[in-house]
């Protein structure tokens, strides 16, 4: 199964154009419906997407979530979840996609999961768009649209803010639209609401950067907190993402760091104990073990 960990690998693989930022990218289904791949697969990528779907044709399955509701149909894509489809050209309507380079260095999404829990793998949930609703989620997806189409300076901000006041939207018609019994009924739902609760829990196991705890960087001190062995945690997560608990902290770990290293200006020190290190010269490590480069040396080639 093809897995893509970067948005312009999504791209090429689909066959449209390459995006204009690295971590986030908005579309209109009609622009890609010349060159777009019609029949794609089954495969997972690392990013958030949310789509408004106002007429198309053919299947597309998210997770598992095959039979979008008829009409104009919002729709949720997230990390590691298996996405397949097979189309006709006629699709119409938005999508915009965000990496998590993007919530981590960004002022306003420090909470996402908690704020939008439909953006977790076990409530991303379809749902259907009343006539009154459409074109006010498209107007929202327009003037995202337009800022990412003439970037200046000032864009990413405005672009950050925009994209807030989406998640807002589609948060009040989701809690509208869905049924809450069927929110609570997923695919393997014991098993997604563990990773689920999982992937909070190291979210927000670093808002508290006031307290050090380097229990926070091994998978027993999430197990704990979500009452499991950590064997069967360890197992759950790598059976949906394919990916250990310990890498999942890691990567974590690793967006935080550089996201600190290129958007502040603290120093070493501060950011190893902002991240939980007991010691500066062991975030080094850390940092050098993955990406080959001291982190002063990923600052200054950046």
């Amino acid at each position: 199964m093809q897995h893509f960990k970067t948005i312009s690998n999504y791209c090429k693989a689909i066959n449209i154009s390459s995006p204009k930022q690295p971590y986030f990218d908005i579309r209109s289904f009609e622009e890609n419906m010349p060159t777009v791949v019609p029949n794609m697969q089954p495969f997972k990528h690392e990013f958030y997407a949310i789509a408004i779907k106002v007429e198309g044709s053919g299947k597309a399955i998210t997770g598992h979530y095959s039979n979008f509701p008829e009409g104009a149909t919002v729709f949720f894509n997230t990390p590691f979840q298996i996405i397949s489809w097979d189309i006709l050209p006629d699709w119409e309507g938005y999508y915009l996609m965000f990496a998590k380079e993007f919530v981590t260095s960004s002022k306003h999404l420090q909470q996402l999961l908690e704020e939008f829990p439909f953006l977790k793998i076990d409530k991303s949930i379809p749902f259907k768009v009343q006539p009154n609703e459409v074109s006010k989620l498209l107007s929202l997806y327009e003037s995202i649209y337009n800022e990412q189409q003439n970037l200046k300076d000032d864009s990413l901000a405005i672009i950050e803010a925009q994209v807030l006041v989406l998640l807002n939207f589609v948060k009040r018609y989701f809690n509208t639209q869905v049924n809450k019994e069927e929110a609570e009924t997923a695919f393997r739902k014991a098993d997604v609401n563990l990773l689920s609760r999982f992937q909070t829990l190291i979210e927000t196991s670093f808002y508290d950067n006031t307290l050090a705890n380097k229990k926070t960087h091994s998978p027993s001190f999430y197990a704990e907190q979500l009452a499991v062995h950590p064997n069967h945690l360890n197992a759950t997560v790598k059976q949906i993402t394919g990916h250990t608990a310990k890498n999942h902290i890691q990567n974590h770990i690793m967006r935080l760091a550089k996201s600190r290293l290129l958007q502040t200006d603290m120093s070493i020190k501060e950011i190893a104990y902002n991240l939980h290190f007991d010691a500066p010269n062991n975030f080094n490590s850390f940092f050098k073990k993955q990406t080959g480069l001291t982190p002063n040396s990923f600052r200054k080639n950046n």
